[in-house]
């Protein structure tokens, strides 16, 4: 893996004002506006349910920043990028894994901005432990949102990427229990939750705080796990066969 090439693309992405709104500045503003218009001081469970809200946003933020930093996958592909990097050292192993780290890295600066809040403005405290699962588990768990940008950006063309990706963010994001705590849900909803690996991705942090609706960490790692090995597969096929081709 070229670390100079994943520096390079760390760079762009937190010098472009639209990444940096929707993968820090949503989060952060969602979880604000959430904590003060659904929970009140009178709440006997507003510091969970600020908790719940907080890993919520956590999740949201570092699923954009995986989902999205693939994208520009699409784009390369269509300007011949792919095909340039074989007269370059960067081999394509080093390629794909250096956007697999950047998509990793820039979901960072969120999960350190909305706990920080959290703790500051709205009182949260939790002990390492529960930090400790929420944070590191967290950015894990956004590995298969990483493999998942990757497939998108080597199966879309730049006119489909932004609608498709899109409609991933829509979905996963109402639907997987991100913008709506699954407390929130009517039934039906949450029986259909756990069918996206985002409502997976909530519970590695939900179950810290909650035991309320909350899945083990072992079933919710294994599920990623699952979803890892998936999306992982299927890039590694679309990169075979791309490079075939070219």
């Amino acid at each position: 893996m070229n670390l100079t090439y994943t520096r390079i693309e760390l760079k762009r992405s937190l010098r472009n004002p639209r990444f940096m709104i929707f993968a820090f500045a949503f989060p952060v503003f969602l979880f604000l506006i959430q904590t003060n218009v659904f929970v009140t001081d009178k709440d006997p469970d507003a510091a969970t349910a600020t908790a719940i809200i907080m890993v919520n946003m956590l999740a949201f933020g570092v699923f954009f920043a995986a989902t999205s930093n693939g994208g520009r996958l699409a784009t390369e592909r269509a300007a011949g990028w792919q095909r340039q990097l074989r007269l370059t050292p960067l081999t394509g192993r080093g390629y794909m894994l250096g956007k697999s780290l950047t998509g990793l890295l820039l979901g960072v600066p969120v999960l350190v901005a909305v706990p920080v809040i959290a703790a500051l403005a709205n009182g949260v405290s939790l002990d390492a432990a529960q930090w400790a699962r929420i944070l590191l588990g967290t950015w894990l768990g956004a590995i298969p949102f990483v493999l998942l940008g990757l497939l998108v950006g080597q199966l879309a063309r730049p006119d489909t990427l932004q609608p498709l990706n899109m409609g991933i963010t829509l979905v996963m994001g109402f639907l997987g229990g991100m913008w709506i705590p699954v407390d929130a849900m009517p039934s039906w909803m949450q029986q259909l939750a756990p069918v996206l690996p985002s409502y997976w991705l909530t519970q590695l942090g939900r179950g810290a705080v909650t035991g309320d609706l909350s899945r083990s960490l072992g079933l919710t790692a294994l599920v990623l796990a699952a979803w890892t090995i998936v999306l992982g597969t299927l890039v590694v096929w679309r990169y075979r066969k791309d490079s075939a081709r070219a």
